[in-house]
C-alpha cells in the first residue's frame, strides 16, 4: 500500500496541521504496517499557479518552449503520484475561511481530463476511484458548530466536493477547530483531532463510504 503525506501549512513547527498528518500517517502505519509513504511539501515545493505555460495539459497543446516543458513534466509528476497513491493524508490548514493558495496551485495541476475525471453525456465522471483520503483539518475558530460558521468555511467544503469530482468517496477528516481560542480550547481541539486519527486510521483504506463533517 501507497501513502501519499501532504503538508501546506506555511508555518513549520508552530503548526497543528502538520501535526496532524504527522500523527496520522504514524497511526496508519502502525495499523496497516507494509505501507509505504511518500512525502510532498507544498510550502517548501509549492508548483506555480497555472499560467499559459502550464496549461498545455488542458488545452491538448503540446509543448513549444522550454518553459511550458518544465512545466508539463510538473503536472505529469504531480499527477502520477497522487494516481499511484492508496492512500492520501492531506495537511489542509484554514486560511481566510479556505485552504491554502500552495494546496489549491497542487490540485489545480492535478485535475486533468483524462486522469482524474473526465466528460461524458451524463456529466463529468471522476477516474480516481478506490482511494482513501484523510484531512487534517485545523482551525484558529469554531466554524462547525453553527450554520453562521458552516456558510464562511469553504475548506472542508471545498475538499470534498473536488475530491468526490475525482471519484473518491472515502474522505476522511481529522479536524481540531478553535485552536486559536486559548490554551485549553487548543488542547481540547487537539484531544478530539486524536479521537479522530485513531478511528480513522484503523479502519482498512477505500471504504465506498464519505465522512461527514460534525
Amino acid at each position: 500500500m501507497q501513502l501519499l503525506h501532504i503538508d501546506s501549512a506555511i508555518t513549520g513547527e508552530q503548526s497543528v496541521s502538520r501535526q496532524l498528518t504527522a500523527r496520522t500517517v504514524a497511526a496508519w502505519q502502525a495499523s496497516h504496517p507494509g505501507t509505504t509513504v511518500q512525502y510532498l511539501d507544498l510550502a517548501a515545493q509549492a508548483p506555480s499557479h497555472l499560467s499559459a505555460e502550464s496549461l498545455g495539459f488542458r488545452t491538448g497543446q503540446a509543448a513549444a518552449t522550454d518553459a511550458e516543458r518544465r512545466e508539463n513534466a510538473l503536472s505529469e509528476a504531480l499527477v502520477s503520484q497522487f494516481l499511484a497513491a492508496d492512500v492520501v493524508v492531506i495537511g489542509a490548514p484554514l486560511y481566510n475561511f479556505t485552504i491554502p493558495s500552495q494546496l489549491k496551485a497542487w490540485i489545480d495541476r492535478i485535475a486533468q481530463t483524462g486522469r482524474t475525471f473526465k466528460y461524458t453525456d451524463k456529466g463529468p465522471v471522476g477516474l480516481a476511484t478506490g482511494k482513501t483520503v484523510i484531512v487534517a483539518s485545523s482551525r484558529g475558530g469554531m466554524y462547525s458548530t453553527s450554520e453562521g460558521g458552516q456558510a464562511m468555511e469553504h475548506q472542508e467544503s471545498y475538499l470534498k466536493v473536488v475530491l468526490g469530482f475525482f471519484g473518491i468517496t472515502d474522505v476522511r477528516f481529522v479536524r481540531a477547530e478553535g485552536v486559536g481560542m486559548g490554551p485549553d480550547a487548543k488542547a481540547a481541539a487537539l484531544a478530539s483531532a486524536e479521537l479522530d486519527l485513531t478511528a480513522h486510521t484503523n479502519v482498512a483504506a477505500n471504504q465506498a463510504r464519505v465522512s461527514q463533517a460534525a
